[in-house]
């Protein structure tokens, strides 16, 4: 087992970037795309007259970057070499961050062309439907979660670049009945999303307590890297689980929580103008009859 002073290896670690060809060019293909998208294709194909606002460029242009910080940064070195819980940071930030960024800032319309294909069409609402983005996105979690199968994924790089793209393509899914903006892949009803994020955070339960009530480090991984910040594996292990918990529990609920009141601020605002309507109605029959009494009695 090997020690490291916290001094000195809190001021190397800032020196740890991977710049990975593979992320790098990915990234770029991906950004580019969308630039062309948003602008030039626009455009050509004439997806619409309305142009991406600048939130939601905003929005997609932040999600490349987290996804690019996840993966050459720092983080990426200590949870690769070192710490559980900072593979589980970089985790969160990769499904539960990015996914509904990416999503928020992609126009509805952008969605046009691939819907005008018969076939893509198909394959892209059987994708988009909230019982398959469920099931596919905690399988994929809990399933790439299994000891065995993580220290085999940190081992091989080749794995562990598929475990992301399966995370990240999942929980794109998963967040698209949410988050969506299009017409043609429209997000589920309101009452529907609070029971979906309930469903999510009790999903998330199967691999956290696993994880963090364990009384042993369940990945071997870990057990056998560097000791720092006088944390032993268990620990790290544990912390990893609630950040995991914690993180998508605290998003989860806050979602949850703003969809409730939007709802039932549209359910008062569909009552008060059901009412005006009745009033109004009340008040012309009224009148038609007091027209109609007035002109029989004269």
């Amino acid at each position: 087992m090997t020690y490291f002073d916290f001094t000195e290896f809190w001021s190397s670690i800032w020196t740890k970037w991977h710049f990975h060809p593979d992320v790098l060019i990915g990234l770029a293909v991906i950004l580019g795309l969308y630039l062309w998208i948003i602008g030039p294709g626009r455009i050509k194909l004439g997806l619409s007259d309305t142009p991406a606002t600048s939130k939601q460029i905003l929005m997609f242009v932040s999600s490349i970057v987290i996804i690019l910080l996840s993966l050459i940064s720092p983080l990426h070195e200590l949870s690769d070499n070192f710490l559980f819980s900072a593979h589980m940071l970089q985790h969160i930030l990769l499904t539960l961050i990015v996914p509904p960024l990416m999503i928020a800032g992609i126009p509805g319309w952008a969605f046009k062309p691939v819907m005008k294909i018969k076939v893509f069409a198909w394959i892209a609402r059987l994708l988009t439907n909230p019982i398959i983005t469920f099931s596919a996105f905690n399988l994929v979690f809990s399933f790439w979660h299994f000891p065995a199968l993580y220290a085999t994924s940190v081992d091989f790089h080749s794995l562990h670049v598929l475990e992301h793209l399966m995370f990240i393509s999942t929980a794109v899914m998963m967040w698209w009945p949410l988050m969506s903006s299009s017409k043609e892949l429209p997000p589920i009803s309101e009452p529907a999303k609070m029971l979906y994020l309930l469903g999510l955070a009790i999903a998330q339960i199967l691999v956290f307590a696993p994880i963090t009530f364990s009384d042993v480090p369940l990945y071997e991984f870990y057990v056998n890297a560097p000791v720092i910040w006088s944390l032993n594996n268990l620990q790290d292990q544990q912390i990893g689980g609630l950040i995991m918990k914690v993180g998508g529990g605290v998003l989860f609920m806050a979602l949850f929580i703003r969809i409730f009141l939007r709802w039932a601020q549209n359910e008062r605002d569909n009552t008060k103008s059901l009412q005006k309507k009745q009033i109004e109605i009340n008040s012309v029959k009224n009148k038609t009859s007091s027209s109609f009494i007035s002109s029989v009695n004269s």
